[in-house]
């Protein structure tokens, strides 16, 4: 597969503070990746290194591009959503679509407007009369009917509740993913996309803890539930975290079988949700 973002040694330093330390990190093409980590853990700058905002040190290509020396023309085959979509408050719908289609070669009115019809968006709706959940379904369309090789998207739900949440993620990969796109999101809701994510990239301290596909999970990681007793026995295996859930030990091991820890408790695959949670926790500072 061709790689759409390579990062090697990746480095951003703000005064006395490594924002990314060293992070080395590929995103291949057609690939839904999760780059997850606490807040401060260094995801809005890695993510500003990507579309070119700030220089860093290192190496970094996307598109085969320096993203910060060849902004202009990365920016043709890259799109973004933030956390917050800002629109002039005036603006009216159609006038949104009208400026989209002046500055974007690559934007295809019919398809926006397809979406639209859609929802609840009337194209003479100035943008301070849309409530916010429609002002990102806006944001959305724009984006979407844009022929962009990589999307990248910031928290785009946040503060959203859960039925645009949904649709905002149905419509993302019903109507965006092909194999030729590639998507990259960073979310503290990693509960809502684990389901459509092939790849996960678990960041903290600006240093990459995990870099894996989701299917690898299954082959790398174990969880298992134990009683207090089989915990004494299994903890001679080196888990790398430990919790206690209504009166059980439930442990996670990297790099051994499952067939290992049968004799121990119960054993499954943990979710992404809670092997982010183990190795935030079990990392060290």
């Amino acid at each position: 597969m061709t790689q759409i973002i390579k990062a090697n040694g990746l480095t951003k330093s703000y005064g006395g503070v490594r924002a990314l330390d060293a992070a080395s990190f590929e995103v291949e093409t057609g690939r839904i990746v999760g780059l997850i980590g606490p807040n401060g853990a260094g995801k809005t700058t890695a993510l500003k290194t990507i579309l070119g905002l700030t220089h860093f040190e290192g190496e970094l290509a996307v598109l085969g591009r320096n993203p910060y020396t060849e902004r202009d023309a990365l920016m043709r085959e890259v799109c973004f959503i933030a956390d917050v979509a800002v629109m002039p408050k005036w603006l009216k719908v159609s006038q949104a679509l009208d400026f989209v289609a002046a500055v974007q070669p690559r934007f295809d009115r019919s398809r926006a407007e397809g979406f639209l019809q859609k929802t609840d968006i009337k194209s003479k709706s100035r943008v301070r009369e849309l409530s916010k959940g429609m002002v990102t379904q806006l944001h959305l369309a724009l984006i979407l009917a844009i022929d962009a090789r990589l999307l990248v998207l910031d928290e785009p739900t946040l503060g959203l509740d859960l039925l645009f949440r949904r649709q905002f993620y149905d419509t993302i990969v019903n109507d965006y993913v092909d194999k030729e796109r590639t998507i990259l999101i960073t979310t503290h809701q990693v509960e809502e996309i684990e389901n459509l994510l092939t790849d996960v990239i678990f960041i903290q301290h600006g240093r990459i803890i995990l870099s894996t596909t989701v299917e690898d999970l299954a082959t790398r990681f174990v969880q298992l539930t134990a009683t207090s007793e089989q915990a004494i026995r299994a903890r001679q295996l080196q888990p790398f975290y430990e919790r206690e859930v209504f009166g059980r030990v439930v442990l996670f091991f990297e790099g051994r079988p499952a067939e290992e820890l049968d004799d121990y408790g119960e054993t499954r695959t943990p979710t992404i949700a809670d092997l982010f949670v183990a190795k935030m926790q079990g990392a060290p500072a």
